[in-house]
């Protein structure tokens, strides 16, 4: 059984066990397990040099993610954080409803409006999930750019997974789990009909190969507004899922974005934990651009 009529060579075709172990052990040799292995130097986050787009590109070639670190003592504008992801082929943003005009989000907590409805934008923590799962199969979040300029005074810390790695660990387990979160219905997003924010129902895998090949993950360990299958073989994928989120797995990078920091991704699964700003002072400021691209070269 594959992806998306993978071909039989291919590393994601559950019938072919020889390329699954030749790329498993590939990417399992260069797999970081700390933070400190993501980490880039960047001078000017407008205008990252070759070398480093070089190593960033490595970074997310090996792990789907780099961390990059900004020299600058100044705060990113938004057009910087911009041009910092078009330096690495991140051009069409998902400009959703919550974003501003540009299409680069603010996430703080916010005081009220819509956004202070929404998990992301109070100081609560957020459960595992990767960007835009909720969207239409055309317009998939498959990379990103979370950039610090403010953290918390207090938490905020983010736990994260390579979706390969999740997948890897899943079949090592047993085919079957992936095979149940490859249905075409494996995983039900409800209708949103809250004004302004409306969109229908989605229905999706968890696992599925884009255009080119590469392993794209939609997911949300979020209880309320799911519809998981109901079929016992999808039962056990989610909770092997959950289960090896909620472990200690080798392969969950904690950090905590610092100013000047981000995360450049291919979508990576993510949470973060609670947080809570300093009384009277600067609030957690974080800015997030999606885009419908991988990060070139991944």
């Amino acid at each position: 059984m594959s992806i998306g009529g993978a071909p039989k060579s291919d590393p994601f075709d559950l019938d072919s066990e020889v390329g699954f172990r030749r790329w498993r052990e590939q990417k399992l040799a260069v797999a970081p397990t700390q933070a400190e292995d993501l980490i880039v130097e960047i001078a000017n986050l407008g205008a990252p040099t070759a070398a480093e787009r070089a190593k960033a590109v490595q970074l997310c070639r090996q792990a789907n993610m780099a961390v990059y670190a900004s020299a600058s003592t100044r705060p990113a504008d938004k057009q910087a954080i911009r041009r910092f992801a078009a330096a690495f082929g991140l051009r069409r943003l998902d400009a959703n409803v919550l974003a501003d005009d540009d299409g680069v989000t603010p996430i703080h907590a916010a005081e009220g409006g819509t956004r202070a409805r929404y998990v992301p934008y109070t100081e609560r923590a957020i459960s595992w999930h990767t960007d835009g799962y909720y969207n239409a199969p055309d317009r998939q979040v498959r990379g990103m750019v979370l950039h610090c300029t403010r953290p918390a005074a207090v938490g905020g810390e983010s736990a994260l997974m390579d979706p390969e790695i999740a997948y890897i660990l899943l079949r090592d387990r047993d085919p079957r789990l992936v095979a149940a979160l490859m249905r075409p219905d494996a995983m039900t997003i409800p209708a949103n009909d809250e004004e302004g924010l409306t969109r229908p129902e989605r229905s999706g895998p968890v696992f599925s190969l884009d255009a080119r090949g590469a392993l794209h993950m939609r997911y949300t360990a979020r209880a309320r507004n799911v519809v998981w299958l109901d079929d016992p073989e999808v039962r056990r994928a989610v909770a092997a899922l959950e289960a090896l989120l909620a472990g200690d797995s080798p392969y969950i990078i904690r950090h905590r974005l610092t100013a000047g920091q981000g995360l450049l991704c291919n979508n990576v699964l993510h949470n973060r934990s609670a947080f809570s700003d300093a009384a009277g002072g600067a609030k957690r400021l974080l800015y997030r651009a999606r885009f419908f691209e991988r990060v070139a070269g991944t």
